[in-house]
Order: C-alpha cells, then structure tokens, then sequence
C-alpha cells in the first residue's frame, strides 16, 4: 500500500514537471490539437497533390495563399519527389470536419467533404502565418465546427464600404472559418443592389449614407455582385442578401413612391403599401432578380421594426380594404400578412425565407424558416420561434453587435440600457448556448450564431476594422469550439500572434491589453 502511494507521488511528480505543449495557435481552438517533434518545410519543392478533381480547386488556394504568406510558389501536381501536401476527401459523420497530419516531409489533410478539406486548409495556413519562413512546426489535429451556421452580417445601406472591402472581409471570415456571410443591401439610407427593372432603385435610391443624405449614389451592380458571390464561394461562404420589407424601405421609396405605405415624423416614408396589389407585384420582380444573383437559395426579407413608421396604415384606403377582406384586426396582423405573403413568394423560387424575430408570430412554413433571434431582451420571441419549429440563428445584441462598443471608456458606439452594458471580447467570447435553456428536442433547430455590423457609427474602413477585430476572432471561438474546451485566459495569448497578423495585413484593430482610453 505505502509502495503503491510512493510510486503514484513519483508518477505525479514527474507529470508535474514535463514541459507542458505549447497552446495551439489555431483560432477556432481546434477539438483535438497535438504538438509533434521536427518542422515541415514549405518551399518550391513542396507538391500539393490533389486525390480529386474536386479538391483542385482547394489545391489552388492553398498555393496561392502560401505564396502570400511565405513568398514560396509551390506546385500543383502528383509528383512525390520532395515534400508534399495531401488533400484527401473522405466521408465522415460531419461534413465540415478534417484532420490535420503533419511530418517534416509529408502534410496529409483529410477533410469528410471539400469543405472539410478547405478548413483544414486554413488550420494549416495559420500555422504557416504564425512561423518563421518556410518552417511550420508540426501539428495533428482533428476537428469539427459545434455549428453550421458561423455567421457575419455587414450592414452597407448606412455606409458603403464597396467590394474590395468587402473581399477583405470575407478573408478574414475564410481565415476563422466563417461560412456565412448576411449583407444587408437595403434600408432607410440606401439601396445598393442594382435591380434592372427598376433602375431608379440605385439612381435615387442609392444616394447618400447615413451620414450624408447627399452623398453621390453608391451601389453594387450586378456583375460586381456575381464577383463577391463567387469570391466567397471559393473561401467556402455562403452570402445571403438582405432586401428589407415592409420596413426600412425609406430608400425605394424616394425611388418609387407609388408603392409605399407612408411612414411616421421620425421615420418618414418608412412603408412599403401592403394593400396595394402592385406593391407584391413590385417586391416579387426584386426579389426574382436578387435570387438570380445568389445561389444560397435563401433571402432575408428583414421584417424587423415596422411599428416605426405603420402609423399610416390604418387610414390608407388600400390597407382598409385589404384588412376587411382579409379579417385582419390591426396593423400588427397587417404586417403578418404581408410576410407570409412574400414568403410564400420565395417558397415558389425554392428560396428559404429568412427574417428578423419580429415574424416569429407569423403563419410561415417551418421547413422554410430561419428567424434570427437578435432581441435579447425578449426570450420569448426565441420561445416561439422554437416551439413553431422554425429554425433559428442567434444573434442577440448582446453579446454579438459589434456596433456597440468593446470599452466602457468608448464614446462612439452604442450601450444598452441604464447599466450602459457593451460588448467586451470576452463577452463575445464566453457565449453559451447554454445559458438559453433550448430543450433538447429542439436544440436541432439551432443552426448557429452570428455577429452583426451595423454602421450608424462607422464610416471609414479604419473604424469598421476597430469595431471588427479582434471580436472577429472570439466570435469564431464561439461558433466553432466546444464550451468545454474554453478557456478565455489561454485564448488571449493565442490571440497575440493573431493580433501581429492582422497588423502585418494592415488592418487596424482594437488592443484589448492596451486598450485606447477613449475611441
């Protein structure tokens, strides 16, 4: 007895004093993370070899990422001559899930799909962006997302940041393994998607920003759409238009005024007309043309804050008539009407109606549905949403706008409520799904989470990356990483090469160890 407690405080002792392994550097933390012995050199002798023609593609961003990172130009081929890089596919329980193997002469990815395959692509590139050269320490790792859905919506009616912002972006999305991408196109300020039918959208509509009403029409054509929307297709994001109704839809319209419901002193013209058949005809031709320009087969249709400016509504004549012919008591079952409606529009284009938590109360089809839940302050809208079988993606304000502030000291950005509560990163960073109480029968209807930008206080490239980054970076922790594998302190020292990275890339970002006294 007394040999076997000596040998186990010799074992412990000897546990105690083994240098410990080195924290992964890979953002998300990966599920299964193993330091080896030795390097593997990256250089014009390496061969990535793809198994597939399916996987070139993948093969073909790695090398030209690797380029940018160390300068080498490798090459593509089945050559076995000097070191190689493998990207295999092979079908596993989650899709989106690989494994890293690496030796100093051999670098084996296998991934259960193309996407599984790019994403341990990425595990390998911020490996290579966090050595020295063209020396990469040796890892295994094995690793799969805890959601579907990583999200990042970018808000381009109150200021247009223009394309190839907008690639940078979806770099960095590629880079931490983001795989949505929800750009709101419409609002109050500004239309920015050109519709063909209706040019007057981006003539008048596309004029001026949240900050300057008189601001030259800014916009995306549609050629320069199918240009972002392919350039994410290749990081393996998908994009997701917004085309805000019946709401928010000041700047259509100053260009068709014939369809809009009215508005309110504060939000004038804020409506589109709901008892106006032309209205649904109008929306329906915009939305046929949006949907030719994004594979995703799924539209937002915003929905959100329409008791802003409805309070036109009941005494407009069209709105009268369709209330009495449709037994809708109020303006509230008005607005439910109109978005089963445009939903029901969408369903015929084969499209997945998206919208904010306002439609939850709506008669919409629940295979059909995702609500995004952003109000944290009304757990019942994410109740309901569940209990009607929707899916849903969790955005709440607090902890994921990233227009609110990330310092109490912060004056420009938004706090919420007499406690002036914001968004500091590791707010972002220790989001459970737990603290929600989802009963497990309908846990499977959670897709994921996903951060918004909204940009009333954002009007430079500079002040959009300060809002961004380095929240980006626990945002994906969150949306990838287990609860339990956690732990903010260690993610911290990781995020100091990350921190180097983005500034070697010229991106500005806020120093959470040094934080600026007032922004």
């Amino acid at each position: 007895m007394i040999k076997n407690a000596i040998l186990s405080l010799l074992f412990i002792a000897c546990v105690h004093y083994l240098p410990a392994q080195p924290p992964c550097p890979v953002i998300p933390l990966p599920a299964i993370a193993t330091k080896q012995s030795g390097v593997f050199t990256c250089n014009a002798g390496t061969t990535i070899i793809a198994t597939r023609d399916s996987l070139q593609p993948v093969a073909r961003y790695l090398q030209k990422q690797l380029q940018k990172i160390n300068g080498a130009t490798l090459q593509i081929g089945q050559t076995k001559k000097g070191s190689t890089i493998q990207l295999v596919s092979k079908p596993g329980n989650n899709a989106e899930g690989y494994t890293l193997n690496m030796k100093p002469g051999t670098v084996t990815i296998t991934g259960h799909s193309t996407a599984g395959v790019f994403y341990g692509v990425i595990s390998l590139l911020q490996l290579a962006a966090h050595s020295n050269a063209t020396t990469i320490p040796c890892w295994n790792i094995s690793d799969a997302p805890l959601f579907t859905w990583r999200g990042y919506m970018l808000d381009e009616s109150r200021y247009f940041f223009g394309k190839e912002k907008v690639k940078q972006i979806l770099d960095q999305m590629a880079f931490y393994k983001l795989n949505k991408f929800h750009w709101h196109l419409t609002d109050q300020p500004g239309w920015r998607i050109e519709i063909k039918k209706y040019p007057k959208l981006t003539e008048i509509g596309g004029i001026g920003n949240h900050f300057d009403s008189t601001a030259p029409a800014a916009y995306y054509t549609q050629e320069e759409i199918k240009e972002i929307v392919a350039y994410a297709a290749e990081r393996f994001i998908t994009v997701v238009p917004e085309i805000d109704m019946p709401g928010h839809a000041t700047a259509a319209n100053r260009a068709y005024p014939e369809f809009s419901g009215g508005g309110s002193a504060r939000y004038p013209e804020f409506t589109f007309n709901p008892g106006y058949e032309g209205t649904y005809q109008y929306l329906t031709d915009i939305l046929k043309e949006t949907d030719a320009l994004f594979p995703s087969q799924m539209i937002h249709l915003g929905g959100d804050e329409v008791s802003f400016g409805n309070e036109k509504w009941l005494s407009n004549p069209h709105i009268q008539n369709l209330m009495a012919q449709q037994g809708l008591k109020d303006a509230r079952a008005v607005e439910l009407y109109f978005i089963k409606r445009m939903a029901d529009t969408l369903t015929a284009m084969n499209n997945k109606t998206l919208a904010w938590d306002e439609v939850a109360q709506a008669d919409l089809q629940p295979k059909q549905t995702i609500v995004f839940w952003w109000r944290h302050d009304q757990p019942k809208q994410l109740t309901t949403s569940l209990q009607k079988g929707y899916y849903v993606v969790l955005c709440p304000r607090l902890p994921f706008y990233f227009d609110f502030v990330q310092d109490s000291a912060h004056v420009s950005g938004r706090k919420w409520g007499k406690e002036k509560l914001f968004n500091p990163l590791q707010g972002v960073y220790n989001f459970s799904l737990a603290r929600y109480n989802i009963p497990e029968t309908q846990a499977p209807q959670v897709l994921g989470i996903q951060a918004n930008m909204w940009t009333e206080t954002i009007k430079t490239n500079k002040r959009l990356d300060f809002m961004m980054y380095p929240r980006l970076c626990a945002f994906a922790e969150a949306a990838w990483t287990k609860p339990a594998q956690k732990n903010y302190a260690l993610f911290t020292r990781r995020l100091q090469g990350h921190l180097r990275w983005l500034k070697k890339q010229g991106i500005h970002y806020y120093e959470p160890a040094a934080p600026e006294p007032i922004h």
